[in-house]
């Protein structure tokens, strides 16, 4: 196991060179740059800032010592990501300040989506064809259908202008006036995807002759479907589980952006819009490394949750 860790650490280095090298090229393709979206920029002091910032020289050319490219990677080799062209600031500062919020929602949505989807699924798996497993197909469906900054404009109309039992913009830890309706816009999706695919494993399992065994011996039904049927139903959840709280924690621009919080969702799209070539790497190459780590950890749960399993 040990082994095998480490040959998947070190395949995350080419598979971030990639992602960085295909950004940059990318990020330049697009026409124009940071410095020409205001039109008041004299051409002196633009041209003094680009040399600041380094993009002054050709994207790639060779030698490559005088390249963009070349200056980039150097950087990124000392783990230095660059200033924010906008902000003046190092981007790694930038990102330390926001990534604690951003884990913070994202982790939350992820609680709550495996906790209420693996539930709805079992119970909708234990009920088939029941009065219980239609509301969870129901709920499942109505999470898979509405897209989170939908859910997100129902639940403010609601909860927010209608009751008045939650607070709209910004996040805090343990303030759940601030925490819920971001978490619930965030989770909903997952926790839909989570109960259809614990359902669907749920009741293959049920059908497999051991569990027909331990009923036959007279186990009772509760500790049949949670020590014998949930443990290896939970296995294609495992499958899923990394890439989707990855996908939580780098895929919440929209909550962030709707309910004000101040996280790196904010920052990227902020990013984007200005144009902040090293702002725009920085996150980049963070999500890159955080969906390679979580897929890292997916395939490590393996051998826990199912001991045939040996790498």
């Amino acid at each position: 196991m040990a082994g095998y860790i480490i040959r998947r650490l070190l395949s995350m280095i080419p598979l971030l060179l990639a992602v960085a090298t295909l950004t940059f090229f990318l990020m330049h393709a697009v026409p124009g740059g940071p410095f020409d979206i205001s039109e008041k920029t004299p051409p002196a002091a633009k041209k003094n800032l680009e040399a600041k910032y380094n993009l002054d020289g050709p994207v790639v050319d060779w030698p490559w010592h005088d390249s963009q490219y070349r200056a980039f990677m150097v950087s990124l080799g000392h783990g230095d990501l660059g200033l924010s062209i906008r902000r003046n600031e190092p981007v790694t500062d930038i990102l330390r300040a926001g990534l604690p919020t951003t884990v913070q929602l994202g982790t939350c949505a992820f609680l709550f989506a495996l906790v209420v989807g693996i539930t709805l699924g079992i119970v909708s798996a234990v009920n088939q064809n029941g009065p219980l497993d239609y509301l969870g197909v129901f709920i499942a469906t109505v999470g898979v259908s509405v897209p989170s900054f939908v859910m997100a404009v129902f639940l403010i109309l609601i909860f927010v202008l209608q009751f008045g039992w939650f607070d709209v913009l910004g996040w805090e830890m343990w303030n759940y006036r601030k925490m819920v309706l971001p978490t619930v816009s965030l989770g909903l999706l997952p926790a839909a995807f989570f109960a259809r695919i614990t359902r669907a494993a749920m009741l293959e399992v049920l059908r497999q002759d051991y569990i027909r065994t331990a009923r036959a011996k007279g186990m009772h039904e509760t500790r049949v479907v949670l020590r014998h049927a949930a443990r290896n139903a939970l296995i294609p959840v495992l499958t899923v589980a990394g890439p989707i709280l990855a996908g939580l924690i780098t895929g919440s621009f929209i909550i962030e952006r709707t309910f004000q919080i101040a996280g790196i969702g904010t920052t990227f799209v902020d990013a984007v819009g200005l144009r902040d070539y090293g702002l725009i790497m920085g996150t980049t190459l963070l999500y890159a490394f955080v969906i390679a780590v979580m897929n890292l950890i997916v395939d490590i749960t393996y051998g826990i949750a199912d001991p045939r399993i040996r790498y």
